[in-house]
């Protein structure tokens, strides 16, 4: 006879009391003990780290307003069977949108990090960095969840049926207008994918909301580390899972509410975003498709974007990314029908 604790994260007690009696069923335990975040079981086996890993909820945020409250809320009103944690990556914010962490009721269910402008793709490796889940899902800081959504997005990555997986997302003023991972468009721009019924492959997945297993994301090298302020961190490290031998998979079974916003709660120039284009082309794509990318930059000075990324490692990036992957781009560009 033994005694496993185990740690539930659900916010209504009585939801979780009841949730756990049927998993305990199941498992054939028996409940001896009930407190809040934690539960303790005996006779037989009960969740163990084996069957119930723990999941790591990263979100960047910058000048967010009170859209980070609402959204850790919503996390802790919905309910799932994975612990969880949940890490904020501050990035220089000016408004104070992460100061009410230190004395909000989940305070000690948050770990807060600060940092000063180090960019979206470095925000999420960051928070990566500082987790401890066995799969990692990436979100926006203005986003609404449904019940049991942690454990559809996980459970595919776990039965091997995707290595990354993205849910349905909707408008918050549009919550049937879901769109389900995206593509791309015959200048690099993102499409969203309609509902289909049942998961399936998908050439983006959502920077809004993703999942991933722990490692494959350190595997792949995680976000575009040498990427500017902002602009295809979703694109790249979608397209690096496929070309590196793995899957990205949209989950229909899912959705999240998003609030689309009008502009950015931060400047944001062209010149970056070009920038993170042509790194991308430069690590990943043929001599004719850089040559294509560089047609793209209409609002910036191409040749002072160009100067600055033959001057970093991107060389050295391109040679070690063409050995070690799996499919070419143009295998890529195929398989979704990318007229690009």
């Amino acid at each position: 006879m033994i005694a496993i604790s185990l740690c539930m994260f659900v916010k209504n007690e009585g939801q979780t009391l009841d949730r756990t009696k049927e998993i305990a069923q199941k498992f054939k335990a028996h409940i001896i003990n009930f407190e809040w975040g934690q539960i303790q079981a005996k006779e037989g086996m009960f969740i163990s780290e084996a069957n119930m890993p723990f999941v790591s909820l990263i979100f960047p945020a910058k000048n967010e307003g009170d859209h980070v409250r609402t959204t850790l809320e919503s996390v802790l009103k919905t309910k799932t069977d994975y612990p969880f944690e949940m890490i904020v990556v501050d990035d220089g914010s000016s408004d104070g949108c992460c100061d009410f962490i230190a004395t909000h009721e989940s305070a000690g269910r948050v770990k807060l990090i600060r940092t000063e402008g180090i960019g979206a793709a470095n925000a999420r490796n960051l928070g990566a960095d500082h987790s401890t889940g066995s799969y990692l899902i990436f979100c926006d800081a203005h986003l609404f969840f449904e019940d049991f959504w942690i454990d559809r997005l996980i459970e595919p990555i776990r039965e091997g049926l995707a290595d990354g997986t993205t849910p349905g997302i909707a408008p918050t003023n549009a919550p049937d207008a879901a769109g389900y991972g995206q593509t791309l468009d015959h200048q690099l721009g993102v499409k969203w994918n309609g509902w289909q019924p049942k998961i399936f492959p998908c050439a983006i997945l959502s920077g809004g909301c993703f999942a991933i297993s722990r490692n494959v994301f350190f595997d792949i090298g995680g976000f575009e580390a040498g990427f500017k302020r902002w602009g295809y961190e979703d694109v790249e490290i979608s397209l690096k899972i496929w070309l590196f031998g793995y899957t990205c998979c949209a989950v229909p079974s899912v959705k999240i509410l998003h609030l689309f916003r009008q502009s950015h709660p931060y400047p944001i120039a062209w010149e970056d975003i070009y920038y993170n284009m042509m790194r991308m082309a430069y690590s990943h794509f043929t001599p004719e498709r850089i040559d294509k990318c560089k047609t793209l930059i209409k609002y910036a000075d191409a040749d002072h974007i160009l100067t600055a990324l033959l001057e970093s490692d991107v060389a050295a990036q391109r040679h070690v990314y063409l050995k070690r992957r799996t499919y070419s781009d143009n295998w890529f560009m195929e398989k979704f029908g990318i007229p690009f």
